[in-house]
């Protein structure tokens, strides 16, 4: 769900460091970990089970996780920023600063490893993924889950006034500035054909697409006031059409949705 490494020469534009991540990692949580928990359970996760969570971010992840796989599992959670992972954790919980980009894999073999909303915004994605499956045992399942913001590109599907306009068209804006920093804006539909290629076996992959909701709504705000100042600063949007759009999302009105996000999961061979 956060950024491991995620860098470029540009930066990374949703930076962890800043206040309104929190918001976003707390709603980000809400809206797809049980989506993501889902399929977890679905592949077999377990008591005992050592599991790596890539980017993790907040805390959700992790503990979750540390829940399913007991006292005698591990659940290693690393990030390049692990300021939002200071909150107490389940003791089978290793938080670890890393940077999948640059630093070696940590030691395993993991039973699991997990990725969500991290290669999309990677440069280097395809060396991370060798390496996310050389870090996996003979059996082990690899899990990733990333946005498709090409696939359904708007904020409001339902474009039936200038609320909707104006959120569509800042959406929009945001998605210039992620392609500015190497973002691949149609990565989620790849992942089947990208697992297969690195060697995985028993591929499958879902697509969830949350139309609106009040989190949906919470996470768009946090998300247009951690961009704001690169918006501003670009002429993509104008300063007076932002508080606009932050005020339309206080009411319950405006039906906000997320990129599609794309669940792929492939089990490395025995």
């Amino acid at each position: 769900m956060a950024i491991d490494g995620r860098t470029t020469e540009s930066g990374y534009l949703l930076d962890n460091r800043q206040r309104e991540a929190g918001r976003r990692f707390e709603a980000l949580a809400e809206i797809f970990d049980g989506w993501t928990f889902d399929h977890l359970d679905r592949i077999g996760l377990t008591e005992g089970w050592r599991c790596w969570e890539v980017g993790a971010g907040g805390p959700g992840v992790p503990a979750g996780l540390a829940r399913r796989v007991g006292p005698a599992g591990r659940v290693l959670a690393t990030d390049l920023d692990t300021s939002w992972l200071s909150e107490p954790l389940p003791a089978q919980v290793e938080v670890v600063r890393h940077d999948v980009v640059r630093d070696a894999p940590p030691a395993g073999p993991f039973d699991l490893v997990h990725a969500r909303l991290v290669l999309v915004h990677l440069a280097d994605r395809a060396e991370v993924l060798r390496r996310l499956v050389g870090a996996l045992r003979p059996g082990g399942w690899l899990v990733i889950e990333d946005a498709d913001p090409a696939l359904q590109p708007l904020a409001c599907p339902d474009q039936r006034g200038p609320a909707e306009e104006l959120a569509n068209r800042i959406r929009a804006a945001f998605r210039t500035l992620l392609a500015q920093r190497g973002v691949d804006l149609g990565y989620g539909r790849t992942l089947p054909r990208v697992l297969r290629e690195a060697g995985l076996v028993d591929v499958q992959a879902e697509g969830y697409f949350p139309v609106t909701s009040p989190v949906g709504r919470e996470l768009e705000a946090a998300t247009v006031r951690q961009i704001r100042g690169q918006l501003i600063e670009q002429c993509l949007v104008e300063e007076h059409e932002i508080d606009t759009h932050l005020a339309n999302l206080q009411g319950d009105g405006l039906d906000v949705t997320t990129a599609p996000l794309i669940t792929a999961w492939g089990r490395r061979p025995v």
